[in-house]
């Protein structure tokens, strides 16, 4: 296995979980108003954490993709929860309000979360729009099992060869090792 050490140089994750480590939970509103946290997915099996945005365009281009993992996902107990890690003051069309017209323009059906106080991000050491990490429940706990990208295409969804959330997904329902349990997420740096 390799660790997420080896991969420092990349600017990916230098702090923040890496492979094995259970995650703490944390509540953050969603665009709906209302807020949403780990423990309101009791039954989940694991989960999809995407940060994401709403002006990356590797965040745009990934969109239907990030659709497409919740919809194939959320009913085998693997949902999307998006989190907006970037700061309205930084960077222009990332405000609550922007967030919520996306969502409701783009037909989400998975929920989207502001991290206003940037705290979520920085602990789970997201670098990047998009950035996932999928967490698998074992025992009592969410633990990353995947950290990177979506697939190997961050641009061009019609070039996409290897689909490394899916693969990894699959690798967890049937109780085998994700390979690779790593990839370089490429995108926007998050500001914040």
């Amino acid at each position: 296995m390799v660790s997420a050490f080896a991969f420092a140089g990349f600017g990916d994750f230098a702090n923040g979980y890496d492979l094995g480590d259970a995650v703490s939970d944390f509540k953050l509103q969603d665009v709906s108003g209302k807020q949403v946290s780990l423990s309101d997915f009791p039954d989940a099996k694991g989960i999809i954490v995407v940060f994401t945005c709403n002006t990356c365009p590797f965040a745009l281009a990934n969109e239907a993709r990030i659709l497409a993992l919740d919809q194939k996902y959320k009913s085998k107990g693997f949902p999307v929860l998006a989190i907006n890690p970037n700061s309205p003051e930084l960077k222009a069309g990332e405000d609550f309000e922007a967030m919520q017209a996306r969502a409701a323009a783009q037909g989400y059906t998975f929920p989207y979360l502001y991290d206003e106080s940037h705290t979520v991000y920085s602990q789970f050491g997201a670098t990047k729009t998009p950035h996932i990490y999928l967490l698998n429940r074992e025992e009592n706990e969410l633990v990353v099992r995947y950290i990177g990208a979506i697939d190997n295409s961050v641009r061009d969804a019609s070039t996409v060869t290897k689909r490394f959330v899916e693969q990894a997904v699959e690798a967890l329902l049937n109780a085998e090792a994700v390979e690779p349990a790593i990839t370089k997420a490429i995108g926007c740096s998050i500001k914040a």
